[in-house]
């Protein structure tokens, strides 16, 4: 004999004073059990190249760290030292490569003896360095330079509107700017 079905009051009755499953609780946080495994493995291996770029112009000397920055750090085998990958800008290789030993100097100072036993230089564009908050790095407003007055422009446009347009003519108003900046 089939059994007639509870109506959706009675169901709903039914459900309010008898639950199947206890309610489950929420996971705990990630961070929680995390934190103790990242602190482990940064004491063991350290922060890697990330570190040392916030140090990078401390280290290099503000010519080098504006041609230069630090990319990664790759582990020796065996527990031998680590090599520091440096991305060079392409003419500065042959001046970073003569200033080796001295660079790895300062930056064992920074990591610790025998944490880097080589570096690795790779050619490529550099972002540019943070500028320095005080001292002798400047900002970019201060780099740029003031425009010419109004009479020294008209008087250079003037002198090249009978040569064609095209980047022969826009490298010569730009040359002609940087000589009358000077003069004035």
């Amino acid at each position: 004999m089939p059994r007639d079905l509870p109506s959706a009051a009675e169901a709903s009755a039914i459900l309010a004073k008898k639950r199947s499953r206890p309610l489950r609780r929420p996971p705990p946080r990630a961070g929680r059990s995390l934190a103790p495994l990242i602190k482990a493995l940064d004491a063991r291996f350290g922060q890697g190249a990330e570190g040392l770029k916030a140090r990078w112009r401390e280290i290099a000397g503000d010519m080098l760290a504006a041609r230069t920055e630090p990319t990664k750090l790759i582990k020796g085998r065996g527990g031998a030292g680590a090599t520091l990958e440096i991305k060079v800008d392409g003419p500065a290789a042959a001046l970073i490569q003569h200033q080796a030993p001295q660079l790895l100097q300062r930056v064992r100072l920074i990591l610790g003896e025998g944490v880097v036993e080589r570096l690795r230089i790779v050619q490529g564009p550099v972002r540019p360095a943070p500028a320095r908050a005080s001292g002798g790095g400047g900002t970019r407003a201060a780099r740029l330079k003031a425009p010419l007055d109004a009479a020294a422009e008209a008087k250079l446009q003037a002198e090249l509107a009978g040569a064609p347009d095209g980047p022969l003519k826009a490298a010569l108003l730009k040359l002609g700017r940087e000589v009358l900046r000077k003069e004035g």
